[in-house]
C-alpha cells in the first residue's frame, strides 16, 4: 500500500500529466489546420511526469512479482522519454531508444506471467501471434503500400513494428488470463496505433492526410501518452505477494 506523502504525489503527477498533454490539447490552438495544438514542451512535460510517476511506483514496490515489474515498466518508460525527445531530431534514433524500452517492457511482462501464474502457452502464444498479423498488416497497408514504402528506413520499421506489436501480445496474454491487466493490453494497443500514425506521416502521407485537421496534428500524442499511461500504472496492479514454488 502507497504511504500517504506518496499517494499524494503521485495523485499530482496525474494532474500534471493530464493538466499538460489533455489541457494543452484542450485549451491550446494550431497555428495552421492540421498542426498540434498540444505545445511541444506541454507534450514532452507529460512524458517526463510518467517517468517520475513510474520510478515512484518502483520505490513502493518492494516485495513480490511487483518490485520486478514496477522496475522494468520504470526503465521502460524512461527509455520512452528519450526517445521522445530523440524524435525532435532523429527519426532513427528515436526508434532505436523506444525499442529499447519496449524489450524491457516484454521482459517485464513476461516475467510478471511467470511469477503470478499467467503462463498458459496457448494463450500468450496466441495472444502473441494475433498481434504479429495486425502490426504486419498495419505495416503492409500504411508502410509499405504507401509512395514512400520502398526506402530503407520503411523497412526497418517492420521489425520495430512487430517489437511494439509484441509488447501488445504480451499485455493481452496477461489481459486474458487476468482482467486487471486489461488496461495494460489497451496501452499497448495504442502504442502501436500511435506508432502506425507516424508511419502514416512519414510513409503515407497522402493517408496521414485523410485525418481531421481537429485531430492530425495531435493524434499521435493523444494515442502514445494514454498509451504510456496505462502500461505505467499497470505497475500499481501486480502483485506484492511472492510467488508459491512449485
Amino acid at each position: 500500500m502507497f504511504a500517504k506523502a506518496r499517494q499524494l504525489l503521485l495523485g499530482g503527477l496525474s494532474a500534471l500529466w493530464g493538466g499538460s498533454l489533455l489541457g494543452g490539447f484542450v485549451f491550446g490552438t494550431a497555428e495552421k489546420p492540421g498542426a498540434a495544438r498540444i505545445p511541444k514542451p506541454l507534450a514532452l512535460l507529460s512524458s517526463a511526469t510518467l517517468v517520475a510517476a513510474a520510478w515512484l511506483i518502483r520505490s513502493e514496490k518492494r516485495r513480490g512479482p511487483a518490485a520486478d515489474y514496477s522496475h522494468q515498466i520504470a526503465k521502460g518508460m524512461t527509455w520512452g522519454f528519450l526517445g521522445d525527445l530523440a524524435m525532435t531530431f532523429s527519426v532513427p534514433l528515436g526508434m532505436v531508444t523506444f525499442g529499447l524500452g519496449h524489450i524491457e517492457y516484454v521482459r517485464g511482462m513476461w516475467r510478471l506471467g511467470k511469477a503470478e501464474g499467467l503462463d498458459s502457452p496457448l494463450v500468450r502464444a496466441g495472444a502473441w501471434l494475433t498481434w504479429l498479423g495486425i502490426g504486419v498488416a498495419g505495416w503492409y497497408f500504411v508502410v509499405h503500400c504507401g509512395p514512400k514504402g520502398d526506402r530503407p528506413l520503411a523497412w526497418v520499421a517492420l521489425p520495430y513494428t512487430l517489437l511494439l506489436a509484441s509488447t501488445a501480445g504480451m499485455a493481452t496474454g496477461l489481459a486474458l488470463q487476468r482482467a486487471r491487466y486489461i488496461p495494460l493490453a489497451v496501452g499497448g494497443a495504442l502504442f502501436l496505433l500511435s506508432d502506425l500514425v507516424i508511419a502514416m506521416r512519414l510513409f503515407h502521407p497522402e493517408l496521414f492526410a485523410q485525418i481531421p485537421d481537429s485531430l492530425r496534428g495531435d493524434l499521435i500524442w493523444l494515442t502514445y501518452g494514454p498509451a504510456q499511461a496505462l502500461i505505467v500504472s499497470s505497475a500499481l496492479l501486480a502483485s506484492d505477494e511472492e510467488p508459491v514454488s512449485k
